[in-house]
């Protein structure tokens, strides 16, 4: 047998809570779907799901506990992710001020666009994100049978989470983008602006003192 189903309900319903739960990617998708559209954020999916399966991959070759074990590897990762996720409020901010700023002038006529590459930002935001790894080391292991072999469990449960998430990102950006021609008024736009950066800044704030 290739997977130990004993705990298998258990960790399906352990990954839909995880996957649930909102985050830096679900906050990613929802502002780029919205603000950039379907195919935008089906690059940014895209992104976020090429760092997972990374990530899932390092701990299943034994790299992720390397890593984690050593301090120095650790901090320096968890001040690059909390300076990206700053580096995306403040872009935000930025996007905030100038929109403020053109219309005072009387000049805006169309929301500022957003020329990052939707495809790196999901990349850099989920990649540089230490807790994913973190949590894929704490996660996946308590789920390993003993009716199988072990890396062959991690790589099937591993799988099966990236799976689970795709399916629930997938379905926040084609909704998002759906809905995207009914929150084109500037005071919901802006509200999303300010939920975005506002999560942004504070999981960072929570990856450095974490």
């Amino acid at each position: 047998m290739l997977l130990d189903l004993t705990p298998m309900p258990t960790f399906l319903l352990a990954s839909m809570v995880v996957v649930l739960t909102p985050g830096v990617d679900v906050f990613l998708l929802l502002r780029t779907s919205l603000n950039s559209g379907r195919r935008a954020g089906l690059f940014a999916l895209a992104g976020i799901h090429t760092a997972s399966i990374i990530q899932v991959a390092v701990v299943i070759s034994g790299l992720g506990a390397l890593i984690t074990s050593n301090p120095a590897v650790l901090s320096v990762l968890k001040w690059i992710g909390a300076a990206y996720l700053v580096y995306l409020a403040a872009t935000i901010i930025r996007g905030l001020w100038l929109t403020r700023k053109e219309s005072a002038a009387g000049t805006l006529t169309t929301a500022p666009a957003d020329s990052a590459n939707p495809y790196l930002r999901g990349l850099f935001s989920n990649l540089t994100n230490p807790k994913m790894l973190l949590f894929s080391l704490a996660f996946l292991p308590q789920f390993v049978g003993t009716a199988a072999q072990p890396a062959l469990q991690l790589v099937l449960l591993g799988v099966i989470f990236l799976v689970l998430a795709a399916i629930w990102e997938l379905t926040i950006v084609l909704g998002a983008a759906k809905i995207a021609t009914r929150l084109q008024h500037p005071r919901v736009a802006k509200s999303l602006d300010v939920v975005s950066a506002a999560a942004f800044l504070t999981i960072s704030v929570g990856l450095v003192a974490g």
